[in-house]
């Protein structure tokens, strides 16, 4: 290299040279830089290609796995009839008949007892794996799964019946050592009964909404089921799922439906009712103590139901829901209008004297229709005007409604 060197004499061949060797070195950084950067890309896209190769291989397993499962044969849903032993078990198989089966070795002995659903081996017939107790999914669809909004400050005129509600329903799920400390026990249900219209349910949505409890509704007509023996297995399924999950309240709306008093009737759907109501009157007051699972019954026809519903013990207390006096309407008007725009020169007072013999749910409608007419009007502000126009056509359409009612009974 040397001598090659000296065969330049000229200085312009030497730095011809230099020039040369130092753009031949940037070329080659240049192309090591790139290839680096090549190398770079390439590990990671090996580094994703890897984490790919995972998660495939991950799917596939899992999609054998369900594979397997597809091609395994069923599993014979049974019953646990009695408990031989510890190893040994007699079950009645979907399809009747009983067999003498034996136990994993998995399943706890002691979550083995009688009427516990299980799962059988298609060919031993071997108890695989205990199953959960199951509840029809109208029973699911009764609890109440949101509080309603209503509060006790909501309800006008109902103070005496708020505070026996209380004390019936709400102090033994959250105050119980008062009762112990009496020396009593707490009443176990609540009958409201009066007109319809004056608070009921509104009532018991309240209740709801007070108290931490789980909440059941349910209406009378919804027991009253097709076949026989259904109507009775809902009221067992519903007290079941009420005492799992107490401390709870179930709220029977409209009970009149399946609480009529029973009489010699000849037609399959009455004994079908009163199947569900001899259901429903052992639960109530049965052999097995209930905890704290507290009932609230309503209904507007207490002349019909039956004595054995009313008597103590099912029904420690009947609360009567009247019509409202000039107070309690007065106060279920300065409810109705609190969030209204009222001329300052509306006397409530006066509507309440107006309003003689009318119910909440009435005088609710008569606020609603004085709103309408200050729409129609195009006025921001209610005036007295519209509330004795409300109640006048209130009035009309139910001495109307009353008449047409009369002339259908009289046609029919």
């Amino acid at each position: 290299m040397t001598e090659s060197l000296k065969d330049f004499p000229e200085p312009q061949k030497g730095e011809d040279l230099y020039r040369y060797l130092l753009e031949r070195v940037t070329n080659l950084e240049d192309r090591n830089t790139e290839i680096r950067e090549q190398l770079r890309q390439l590990e990671a896209d090996k580094r994703y290609l890897e984490t790919q190769k995972v998660r495939y291989e991950r799917e596939v397993r899992k999609l054998k796995s369900e594979i397997e499962q597809m091609k395994s044969p069923p599993l014979v849903i049974g019953t646990v009839t009695d408990v031989v032993d510890p190893s040994r078990v007699i079950v009645r198989s979907s399809a009747g008949p009983r067999f003498l089966v034996g136990l994993s070795q998995n399943i706890d002995v002691s979550e083995i007892k009688p009427g516990s659903r299980c799962t059988l081996n298609q060919q031993s017939l071997a108890i695989v794996e205990i199953l959960p107790t199951n509840f029809d999914a109208q029973i699911y669809g009764m609890e109440l799964v949101e509080a309603p909004t209503e509060r006790y400050e909501d309800i006008g005129g109902l103070d005496q019946q708020i505070l026996e509600i209380q004390e019936a329903v709400e102090l033994p799920l959250t105050k119980p050592e008062l009762f112990r400390r009496v020396g009593i026990e707490p009443p176990k249900g609540v009958l409201l009964y009066g007109p319809p219209g004056t608070g009921k349910t509104l009532l018991a949505k309240a209740v709801a909404h007070e108290t931490e409890a789980h909440f059941l509704r349910v209406v009378g007509s919804e027991l009253v089921q097709k076949y026989i023996g259904e109507g009775a297995r809902l009221v067992r399924e519903l007290f079941e799922l009420a005492q799992k999950k107490s401390p709870s309240i179930i709220f029977i709306d409209e009970i009149d439906a399946i609480g009529a008093s029973r009489t010699e009737t000849n037609t399959s759907g009455d004994r079908e009712v009163h199947r569900t109501l001899m259901q429903l009157l052992a639960e109530m007051d049965g052999f097995e103590n209930r905890g704290d699972v507290r009932i609230i019954g309503a209904t507007n026809r207490i002349d019909i139901l039956d004595k054995a519903l009313l008597r103590p013990g099912r029904f420690d207390r009947i609360i009567e829901i009247p019509l409202p006096d000039i107070d309690g309407r007065l106060s279920i008007l300065k409810i109705q209008t609190v969030e209204m725009n009222l001329d300052p020169s509306v006397d409530l007072q006066e509507i309440a004297l107006r309003t003689e013999g009318r119910n909440g749910a009435d005088l609710r409608a008569i606020t609603m229709e004085a709103g309408m007419f200050a729409i129609r009007s195009d006025r921001d502000l209610v005036t007295r005007e519209d509330l004795v126009r409300a109640i006048d056509k209130f009035v009309d359409e139910v001495e109307r409604n009353r008449g047409i009612g009369t002339a259908s009974a009289m046609f029919a």
